[in-house]
């Protein structure tokens, strides 16, 4: 069984940069909206699958859930010198399929929605024991039964909610977010501890503070400390 982590965040949150510390020679990024990776020399640390042959680069641009989970399934039947799996704005999985099947009618396609946003979030549990999957969204807020504002993991819509909480999928879920010090230095972080607003968790005792530096490899080493304690 594979690690997993959840990482949500707004748009410009510092989301996908927190991968920059991740080893390259033992990573491998979906990119699923297929964009430009936001760190220096990315071009030369992340090479692009050649076709379908999963030993010819660390990076894909899978983007059905058919295809993501050929990736992981591969990767961890055939990749051994793959330690992590970084999945990169997981909600445009659920999004492109819903535009794909915008013109149908009726209620299947979000049951099938769901049900693909489920199966590839649970997919670590059938992976190797030295992995760790990173699977970073976006969020979005939303108003609690006493009517308070929330924020939570993005979906495409409310049908999908009700079929399924993501965030209940995983014991470890993380939120970026942008601070600025006393001295005005803006500082990109991850908050781990449920605030009231925000859906974080994480077991007890992993992480010492309620925000970290907004950096994967320490997540990760954070995990494995935890573990072997």
């Amino acid at each position: 069984m594979a690690q997993s982590v959840l990482v949500i965040a707004d748009s410009g949150s510092g989301k996908s940069s927190s991968m920059r510390n991740l080893d390259p020679s033992e990573t491998f990024v979906i990119n699923i909206a297929n964009k430009p990776l936001p760190f220096k020399g990315w071009k030369s640390k992340y090479q692009p699958l050649s076709s379908r042959d999963i030993t010819t680069g660390n990076m894909s641009k899978a983007h059905t859930a058919k295809s993501i989970l050929w990736c992981l399934q591969e990767i961890s039947e055939n990749r051994p010198d793959i330690k992590n799996i970084v999945i990169d704005d997981l909600q445009y999985m659920s999004a492109f399929e819903y535009f794909d099947r915008a013109n149908e009618r009726g209620y299947d396609k979000f049951t099938d929605i769901a049900t693909n946003l489920a199966t590839i979030a649970r997919f670590p549990k059938d992976m190797r024991d030295d992995q760790y999957v990173f699977f970073l969204t976006h969020s979005e807020d939303f108003t609690d039964a006493a009517g308070g504002r929330r924020v939570k993991a993005k979906t495409v819509g409310k049908m999908i909610d009700n079929a399924l909480t993501l965030e209940g999928l995983f014991s470890i879920v993380l939120y970026a977010k942008v601070n600025k010090d006393a001295e005005g230095e803006i500082q990109y972080v991850f908050e781990t501890q449920n605030n009231g607003e925000n859906t974080c968790k994480a077991p007890m005792g992993m992480f010492e503070t309620s925000t970290i530096p907004n950096d994967l490899q320490m997540v990760k080493e954070a995990i494995i400390s935890y573990e072997n304690e």
